[in-house]
């Protein structure tokens, strides 16, 4: 025999006299020695052939030694031997080469059916589908008689890959081989249909069975939990239970994670009892997925106990840990477990660095972020796709999504989930041309969008508030056959709404069979920015009366809408029903929502009063509130005071400033305007420009205030001059009160080159007669512009519909839906 049967160069010389000496190792930890003491081994049964090399073959636990005993073998001349060929194709297939093992098959004469079936199980679990298939296809050329374990390897391959043709073909082969009644033939086909998502197939095979054992039970409650059908797995446990088998390890295991899907504590408790009655509790796999279940269902503390409890973790058991915390919004307790992990010495997996990633993420901690970041380089853990996606999430949700796109950019093997990190990412940081080339880049792959892609892509079109490009996404929703997917559905009238289109956005969501809690929150949300405060409360009551319950979301949107059409008691109730009534504790947010809502109102004596009642200490967005309603209704002392309160907090941006420097400029009050913008330049605080855009055929303008670079912009400010020539005629006077120590026809200058007025002009300019104007500014709408849009609306005859910071003002024949109370 040639020794070119053996690819790999024997590391000892091994003769047929003398015991081998063990190989010298070279790495640390360093492997097993080649050779044991007979005791440490596996026994040899006595009828085995006593020839040193027999035994050497009954002892050899890895590829390593299986190659420096095969020359001893050919070297005495032994591997003719039907002994040392059956037990060489068995060892070469139990070791991962099918390729060696169809070496020595292949030089084998008189070839017994026991080398076709070790051969066949050997492609089965170490090469591809095709080279199994075309190996059975080989034995029944060569008359070999099948055997049923032939068919569960295959049937397990076939599973493995999702390949439901090819697994149907084994099937039909079963039956013919008269295997269609066999227990452990039919549990494999119950498993195929069931990896290859085939659930009905799989419980009509399982329903023929004649009988089952505890295996086939187990397959079948497998198959509906892997699928997403917790109730019918659970459903399945119970009848397993009413035909008399006794629920094992594996059961509990497998029916556990479907109670996390199903979202029951009581079942999940009622199986706890189980396994302690059972005493499985000792076993780590168990308490995992009881971690796991309890922190799926909301008891996390239940599931630290038994993490605390468990005497031996696996690295699963740390991660389900760190998954629970991560998930349930606790990321800080996540990165105290992630690192007494690491102190403890346990190697991090790829899917312990995921949940990290993902903590760190929620943390909007970019330090620790990079940290998780250095550790999977460290591991070598960056090849992973799933990883890197988790990577350019945390940095997008860090603020550094320039680092999450070089990530995206170097990447191989994007899958779609790649792409939708990569909108997102591109979403949340305010970069909608970025996030929507991604997609139109994406979609000209061919790669196929999922529902989560337009769930972040629709959101990045809702800050362009372009009405054209929300029905272009309304349009490849309904041919993608996601108009029925609730998420989606949501994202597409939260994106109606914030283009103004709020009646639109009402027939989707009146149109949907199914709706989520962000659903409510959405129209809800929907109506209070457009003004429509009364139909917004009307909605709340709608979705009190239902099955789904508001959370604090809802309240922020109800007192928002509130706030946004003065309806103050309506503002009163539904704050103090939020814990009278649900049993949920305002935030901050939703304390800043009620200074709003009083200040906006003028009462902001009760306003100062209700901060200073507040069972925490009051924050920026709360003092925000007050001062800028201290700025509509012009109250310098309130004002002063909230401004100084905000100011003891360090804000990181200048508008604050702003807002008491317009408080002083109305009351002019010039020095202490000058003092402030003093301070503003001292701390290196600067006012955020003016920004106004609007869509024209495929393009967003972009204007600030007093900006001359558009190629229209002579153009623009003349029509400008005309335009206000005719808003006075028609009853306009400029208010320039915010302005001094200019001429009053600069002062009027001035007030026309504010960005939303050139925005207006470049629309009026370019548009058709009729045509509704649609502009996106970025602050809050100035009261000058305001009033003039009301005029330019009545002497063009055109509706101007404006989304500013804060809500939407619908300007039509001389008035806004605001009632010129924004």
């Amino acid at each position: 025999m040639s020794s070119q049967l053996l690819p790999v160069t024997p590391l000892l010389s091994i003769t047929n006299t003398k015991t081998p000496s063990p190989p010298i190792s070279t790495k640390l930890p360093s492997p097993p020695t080649t050779f044991h003491q007979l005791s440490q081994r596996s026994h040899i049964p006595s009828h085995v052939y006593k020839h040193p090399s027999a035994i050497l073959l009954e002892l050899c636990i890895s590829m390593r030694e299986l190659h420096q005993i095969f020359p001893l073998i050919i070297k005495n001349g032994l591997y003719n031997e039907h002994l040392f060929q059956t037990k060489l194709v068995s060892l070469f297939c139990k070791y991962g080469s099918p390729i060696e093992a169809a070496r020595v098959f292949d030089s084998v004469g008189d070839k017994l059916d026991v080398f076709y079936h070790t051969l066949l199980k050997g492609y089965a679990k170490n090469s591809s589908l095709g080279d199994a298939i075309s190996f059975f296809c080989r034995m029944k050329h060569d008359a070999v008689a099948p055997v049923v374990y032939n068919f569960t390897y295959l049937l397990k391959a076939c599973g493995d890959n999702a390949d439901l043709r090819r697994g149907r073909e084994i099937h039909g082969s079963l039956i013919t081989n008269g295997f269609a009644i066999n227990l452990f033939a039919m549990t494999g086909v119950v498993n195929l249909y069931a990896k290859c998502r085939q659930i009905d197939d799989a419980y009509k095979m399982f329903d023929r069975m004649p009988e089952r054992d505890l295996v086939s039970w187990n397959t079948i409650v497998a198959a509906y939990a892997q699928n997403g059908l917790a109730k019918r797995a659970l459903e399945s446990v119970i009848r397993m239970q009413e035909e008399g088998q006794r629920l094992d390890s594996i059961t509990l295991v497998t029916v556990l994670p479907a109670v996390a899907d199903f979202g029951s504590l009581v079942i999940g408790k009622s199986i706890h009892a189980y396994v302690i009655r059972a005493s499985f509790d000792s076993l780590v796999n168990i308490s995992t997925a009881l971690l796991d279940m309890y922190s799926k269902c909301g008891s996390v503390g239940t599931a630290r106990s038994i993490f605390n409890k468990m005497n031996h973790k696996t690295v699963v058991s740390w991660n389900s840990m760190i998954g629970a915390y991560a998930q349930n919004e606790d990321p800080e307790e996540a990165m105290v477990i992630f690192q007494k992990m690491l102190d403890e010495g346990i190697e991090p997996t790829n899917v312990t660095i995921m949940e990290a990633l993902h903590a760190c993420a929620d943390l909007g901690d970019l330090e620790q972020g990079k940290f998780v970041h250095k550790l999977l380089d460290q591991l070598n853990l960056g090849y992973d796709v799933s990883v890197v996606n988790s990577l350019i999430s945390m940095y997008s949700k860090c603020k550094r999504v320039d680092i999450a796109a070089k990530l995206f950019r170097v990447l191989k093997g994007k899958t779609v989930v790649s792409w939708n990190a990569m909108i997102l990412g591109f979403a949340q940081n305010g970069r909608v041309s970025e996030a929507l080339s991604h997609f139109c880049e994406m979609q000209s792959q061919n790669i196929k969008p999922d529902s989560f892609t337009m769930v972040g892509v629709i959101p990045a079109l809702a800050e362009l508030s372009v009405t054209r490009q929300a029905k272009w996404i309304h349009g490849l929703v309904v041919r993608t056959c996601f108009d029925k997917n609730v998420f989606v559905m949501t994202a597409l009238v939260d994106l109606y709404a914030k283009c103004g289109a709020v009646h639109t956005a009402r027939k989707l969501f009146d149109m949907m069979d199914d709706r989520h809690v962000t659903t409510w929150n959405s129209m809800i949300d929907g109506y209070g920015t457009n003004g429509l405060g009364k139909a917004a409360v009307e909605l709340f009551n709608e979705m009190k009366k239902g099955i789904i319950k508001p959370n604090d979301i809802t309240f922020l949107c109800v007192i928002s809408a509130c706030s946004h059409s003065g309806l103050v008691e309506d503002g009163r109730r539904c704050f103090a029903s939020m814990k009278e009534d649900y049993g949920l504790e305002p935030a901050m947010d939703h304390y800043g929502a009620m200074v709003d809502l009083l200040g906006r109102a003028g009462q902001l004596n009760e306003a100062w009063d209700f901060i200073q009642k507040m069972p925490m200490e009051p924050g920026i967005t709360v003092f925000g509130a007050m001062l800028g309603a201290c700025r509509i209704h012009k109250n310098v002392e309130l004002g002063e005071k909230a401004a100084d309160k905000i100011f003891e907090l360090n804000p990181v941006e200048g508008g604050y400033h702003v807002l008491l420097a317009n408080i002083y400029s109305t009351a002019s009050l010039w020095d202490k305007v000058a003092k402030v913008r003093t301070t503003m330049e001292r701390k290196g605080l600067k006012k955020t420009p003016g920004c106004s855009l609007v869509d024209l055929r495929n393009q967003i303008h972009t204007f600030y205030s007093g900006s001359t670079s558009h190629p229209q912009s002579k153009r623009i400010y003349t029509y400008l001059e005309t335009l206000g020539d005719e808003i006075k005629a028609a009853g306009y006077v400029p208010d320039t009160n915010s302005i001094h120590d200019v001429e009053d026809d600069v002062k009027e200058q001035l007030l026309n080159s504010h960005s939303e007025k050139l925005a207006i002009a470049f629309g009026l300019l370019n548009t058709t007669p009729g045509t509704t104007i649609h502009i996106r500014k970025n602050l809050r709408v100035c009261g000058d512009c305001h009033n003039a849009t009301k005029y330019i609306s009545l002497v063009t005859g055109r509706e101007i519909i404006v989304r500013d910071m804060h809500r939407f003002h619908h300007f039509k024949n001389g008035t806004c839906s605001c009632g010129d109370y924004w």
